[in-house]
């Protein structure tokens, strides 16, 4: 009873306090996270497996002795079966892959309009995005991007609250939850601390030896811990897609907001150019002579996307290859007609907080340094989804062991009446 009735000390009262938020954040969001962290687990790999599923489209044989066609001998080959003009060549430094041309054509509502998979060693056209994305394989991904954003609530065409559209509701839920998992993740942390630090290394390990109760427990601690920093990137970067203010303070936190433009076209088309005018035609000297004046600002071995579009200078980006590679391109601007380097943008060289700004989405979806960190997303995101699981497992646990022990006192305090 002494025991008992000993007063807490302050860290036991803290951790407590941070207990009660930890749970009550998590059986509140329980059930959304777990749909959004297994879309999200699932996701991680949606460039790999859509190409997978349309490997056609991206992958070609090599014939012994050939090189790869000009890419400007392609391009009015390319023109004339789409109907359109092309905007943006992908060219791969893997030459067992296919050439992409990007064709925007005449009142096409996408603004990323098509993509035709061209074989660089014979110009046949293999097929285009809208084949890929016919493939049960896209048709399940897209099921869970919307899963993951939405909650697949913009499939449902009626509004279920009032005027706000679904999709908007679906992502507020989504995107609430999300910031709820983050609090939990950081209450977390606080509740791993052990309250004796001699036994920290504790949650550090799994007991399999344990009772099923206690491997529970362990599984959740300790691989909690093991993706902290990951779960924490991916909780604080998702709600930015929900609320228009969380992104607002995102940008100003990292010191990158710019008020939005005024007028009635946004600055993205006036630097473009707008796709409501014709093109001026430009002369242009072949594009191997374009990658090869980038390749001596740019010396690496790297995929190259070719822009087209406007009037101005070629932009050409450039992303090194390999597993450990960075998602971020660097960019070089030339003169079409001379190759003459304009400017040169290299993202290692951008302020810090610039470069965490433009690495918002790789960051979320894990894409920051290849497949490397895809493969640690990939794990975080699972274990994530079963925090949910384990955490409420433990609750009732407690619950059970707690109704127990005021059955037992009813128990004693009967028999004790008896006597």
């Amino acid at each position: 009873m002494e025991d008992r009735n000993r007063k807490k000390t302050p860290w036991q009262q803290t951790r407590k306090f941070f207990n009660d938020i930890h749970l009550w954040m998590g059986l509140i969001s329980g059930l959304v996270v777990v749909a959004v962290c297994f879309s999200g687990t699932v996701y991680t790999y949606n460039t790999e497996l859509t190409e997978w599923a349309a490997s056609h489209l991206h992958k070609v044989d090599v014939p012994r002795g050939s090189e790869r066609l000009p890419v400007e001998q392609l391009l009015p080959e390319v023109a004339a079966v789409a109907g359109g003009s092309v905007n943006g060549i992908h060219i791969s430094a893997d030459p067992a892959r296919t050439y992409r041309f990007t064709v925007r054509k005449e009142g096409e509502q996408s603004r990323f309009g098509t993509t035709y998979y061209v074989n660089p060693y014979n110009g046949e056209v293999r097929g285009t995005s809208e084949d890929q994305s016919k493939t049960w394989v896209a048709i399940f991904m897209r099921d869970m991007f919307s899963l993951h954003r939405w909650l697949l609530l913009d499939r449902i065409e009626e509004p279920i609250i009032g005027e706000l559209p679904n999709r908007t509701l679906g992502s507020y839920i989504s995107g609430t939850a999300t910031i709820l998992f983050t609090l939990g993740v950081i209450t977390g942390l606080v509740i791993w601390f052990p309250q004796k630090l001699r036994t920290w290394r504790q949650g550090l390990r799994v007991k399999w030896k344990a009772s099923w109760k206690r491997v529970n427990h362990d599984l959740h601690n300790t691989l909690a811990f093991y993706s902290l920093i990951l779960l924490f990137v991916m909780g604080i970067t998702g709600p930015q897609w929900s609320f228009p203010w969380y992104r607002e303070g995102l940008q100003k936190a990292l010191g990158t907001y710019r008020e939005a433009p005024t007028g009635g076209r946004s600055g993205n088309n006036a630097q473009r150019g707008g796709n409501d005018r014709p093109e001026e035609i430009r002369p242009m000297l072949p594009i191997n002579r374009l990658l090869a004046a980038t390749d001596e600002v740019l010396p690496y071995r790297g995929d190259y996307m070719v822009s087209l579009s406007g009037s101005g200078p070629v932009t050409i980006r450039k992303n090194k290859v390999g597993f450990f590679a960075p998602a971020a391109s660097d960019e070089v601007k030339l003169n079409a007609a001379t190759a003459e380097i304009e400017e040169v943008t290299v993202f290692r060289e951008k302020p810090f907080n610039e470069r965490i700004a433009g690495s918002i989405k790789a960051l979320h979806i894990g894409n920051v340094y290849g497949q490397f960190t895809k493969l640690l997303y990939f794990l975080a995101c699972l274990i994530a989804t079963s925090l949910p699981i384990t955490g409420t497992m433990i609750w009732l646990n407690k619950m059970k062991k707690k109704s127990s022990k005021r059955g037992q006192k009813k128990q004693r305090a009967v028999l004790s009446d008896i006597a």
